[in-house]
C-alpha cells in the first residue's frame, strides 16, 4: 500500500454557476467539482496558490490525493481536468473523480533497483543507469504499491532491464504495452565491450 497519499484541501462552495465561480477566483479560489462514486456532485473551491504550486510540480493528472472538506468525509480522488485560462494559461476550474476501492487507475509508481553491490557488471567498475525512476502503471485504489523492485544481482556489463524482468504484485500492470527499458549496467570509461567476455573465460578456468 502506498505510504502516505497527499492531502488536498478544499471548501464547499456555496452556490453554482458563472456568478459563484467568478466570485471564488476574485476571492483567490479556484473552483471546482467533486463527482462519481454514485454520490451527488460536490462544488469545492481550492486555494489558487496551492492548487498552482502542485500542477507545478508536474503530473498533477496522474497523482492520487486524499481530499478534505470541513463536514465531508475524507475521500480519495484523482483530477480528471484542470481548465485554464486562455490567456494566461492559469487554472480556472478543476473536476475531481471520487474512487471507489475498487477503482483502477493509472498512477506514477516509484522503480527501486537491488542488488547493484552484488552484480558482477558493477563490481567491474559498470555504471548503473537508471533510465525510469518511476513507472506509470494501472493499479487498485485500495491497493497501491510504495514501488516496485527491480533485482540486478546477476547482471553484467551491458545487461538491459525491461519492465519485464519486474515482478509486478496482482492486478498491477504497465500502462505502455510495449517491453520498455528500465534500467542498464553500462560500462566505464576505458572498459572495452569484451570485458564481460573476459569475466565469463576466467570464471570458466577457476
Amino acid at each position: 500500500m502506498a505510504g502516505e497519499i497527499p492531502d488536498l484541501i478544499a471548501t464547499e462552495r456555496a452556490g453554482t454557476g458563472k456568478g459563484a465561480a467568478r466570485q471564488a477566483r476574485r476571492a483567490g479560489l479556484v473552483p471546482g467539482i467533486v463527482y462519481g462514486d454514485n454520490k451527488e456532485p460536490l462544488p469545492i473551491n481550492i486555494p489558487f496558490n496551492e492548487l498552482l504550486k502542485r500542477l507545478k510540480a508536474g503530473r498533477f493528472l496522474a497523482t492520487l490525493f486524499n481530499l478534505k472538506v470541513e463536514g465531508h468525509d475524507d475521500v480519495r480522488v484523482i483530477c480528471r481536468g484542470v481548465q485554464r485560462d486562455v490567456v494566461k494559461d492559469l487554472p480556472t476550474h478543476v473536476d475531481f473523480m471520487r474512487l471507489h476501492r475498487n477503482s483502477r487507475i493509472n498512477l506514477f509508481i516509484p522503480v527501486e533497483i537491488v542488488g547493484e553491490e552484488a552484480a558482477p557488471g558493477v563490481k567491474r567498475g559498470g555504471v548503473v543507469t537508471h533510465v525510469r525512476t518511476e513507472v506509470e502503471l494501472v493499479v487498485t485504489a485500495s491497493d497501491i504499491p510504495d514501488h516496485i523492485t527491480l533485482d540486478i544481482t546477476g547482471g553484467k556489463i551491458g545487461d538491459v532491464y525491461h519492465i519485464s524482468d519486474v515482478t509486478l504484485p496482482e492486478g498491477v500492470k504497465p500502462v505502455i504495452e510495449r517491453d520498455f527499458v528500465i534500467a542498464n549496467i553500462a560500462a566505464p570509461a576505458g572498459l572495452g565491450a569484451g570485458a564481460d567476455e573476459e569475466e565469463d573465460a576466467e570464471a570458466a578456468e577457476e
